[in-house]
């Protein structure tokens, strides 16, 4: 049985301002109420979701979408500015999303790249979002100014995929299968328990040049126009003003090197405004997958 059962699926169509084209994302929906967007990371798709994504539907609706650059959604190519793959447009990709199934407010749970797509769609969209909960991140800003040796051994990628194009394109897709073995599965803490149709899922949408490009792409404009925009944001003092603002980390993983990971993440939401909390669970990188019953009493709580 589908882990999906009775979502439907939609191809909806959203403006690019960079572009100044009109582009596809894929997303998964289903259930009523005040409406709910998961967003997912790298490498992966909106299928990160399954364990949860049934259950959450008996009480919201819930919108699981793949990010530009994923899954099924379009993939476009990068330029030098990477702008094309910057949060700010990632983030209005989703707001469109939202709209078009009839959703001024809403609330998102981002992990890993779909969290800083989350933590940039809510500092330029502050009266859309309602809730924010990101899965294992630190501010982008933050981890690069703050790198040290164990960020650099736990997440090398982020300095060889930012690489000059076609450079770590062509380096993976000369041996995406060895890749995979020593990037993604090791970001678990025991190894995640990935069925056939999970590995499916992601290797037959990972393991083509359009998407390692775009992923590329994706982690380019982090270390470049992303950091710009945050960088401006600092200059201004804009900040987070979300209401109820979670964070939930894997203690075996690297953002648990952090320390106080919910201190880190006041430090960028505006003081007095934003209920700041967090914990870490007891697992890696995949929460979603790796603790799924946890998240999801968190999510109840977190949705209250």
């Amino acid at each position: 049985m589908s882990s999906f059962e009775g979502f439907t699926n939609h191809t909806v169509k959203v403006h690019s301002a960079v572009l100044s084209k009109d582009l596809n994302i894929w997303c998964r929906k289903k259930g009523e109420g005040e409406g709910l967007l998961l967003l997912h990371g790298y490498p992966q798709t909106s299928h990160i979701w399954n364990k949860i994504a049934k259950q959450l539907a008996e009480r919201y609706t819930v919108v699981a979408a793949d990010l530009r650059g994923y899954g099924r959604s379009s993939k476009p190519p990068g330029s030098d500015s990477h702008e094309e793959y910057s949060k700010r447009e990632m983030a209005s990709d989703q707001v469109q999303v939202m709209k078009h199934f009839g959703f001024d407010t809403f609330s998102i749970v981002g992990h890993d790249r779909g969290g800083r797509v989350a933590h940039r769609l809510a500092l330029d969209n502050p009266d859309e979002v309602k809730r924010l909960m990101v899965l294992d991140i630190a501010p982008t800003l933050f981890m690069y100014d703050n790198t040290n040796m164990d960020f650099a051994k736990g997440y090398w990628h982020w300095f060889f995929l930012i690489q000059p194009a076609p450079g770590p394109e062509k380096m993976i897709l000369a041996g995406p299968e060895e890749f995979w073995a020593t990037a993604a599965a090791r970001w678990s803490h025991k190894g995640v328990d990935w069925s056939e149709e999970d590995k499916e899922e992601y290797k037959s949408n990972f393991f083509r040049p359009d998407s390692v490009h775009a992923t590329c792409e994706d982690y380019r404009a982090a270390a470049s126009i992303d950091l710009e925009h945050d960088r401006a944001d600092q200059a201004a003092g804009r900040k987070l003003s979300t209401p109820k603002f979670r964070v939930l980390w894997g203690s075996n993983g690297v953002i648990a090197k952090y320390g106080d990971v919910p201190g880190v993440w006041r430090k960028y939401c505006e003081e007095g405004k934003v209920d700041v909390r967090g914990k870490g669970l007891n697992c890696g990188h995949y929460i979603p997958e790796e603790k799924a019953e946890e998240l999801l009493a968190e999510l109840y709580e977190f949705m209250s």
